[in-house]
């Protein structure tokens, strides 16, 4: 069996005052869900559990992300989460802070037989 992907969605999520970044992703990771009605999984006749998620999060701090708090916004599955440098921190007017801006790319695969023909 190999894994074979069947679908990437994309999110993007925001921490307007409070400059958290673990927050802006599980916003960015919610919005790539949340926005779309996927059910590879009954289409390719799999549980719900046997998904592949690998997660990719882009913010300017990503070691300020808590991963495991992200793995939380997924309600089945096997995900993953790879944060790396990305996203946008936007200056406030006023000089008081940033506005952080996440922006996530979420590939469900699962472990299947390729196809002959």
């Amino acid at each position: 069996m190999a894994k074979k992907r069947v679908v990437t969605e994309f999110g993007m999520g925001t921490s307007l005052r409070r400059e958290d970044y673990t927050e802006a992703a599980s916003r960015a990771i919610r919005d790539a869900l949340w926005h779309n009605s996927l059910n590879v999984a009954e289409l390719f006749d799999f549980p719900k559990t046997a998904m592949i998620i690998d997660v990719e999060v882009g913010v300017q701090k990503p070691e300020e992300v808590d991963k495991d708090a992200l793995l939380g916004n997924f309600p089945y599955g096997q995900p993953s989460v790879e944060v790396v440098k990305g996203g946008l921190d936007v200056p406030r007017p006023d000089g008081s802070g940033v506005t952080v801006i996440a922006n996530v790319a979420l590939k469900v695969s699962f472990d299947m037989e390729p196809a002959h023909g």
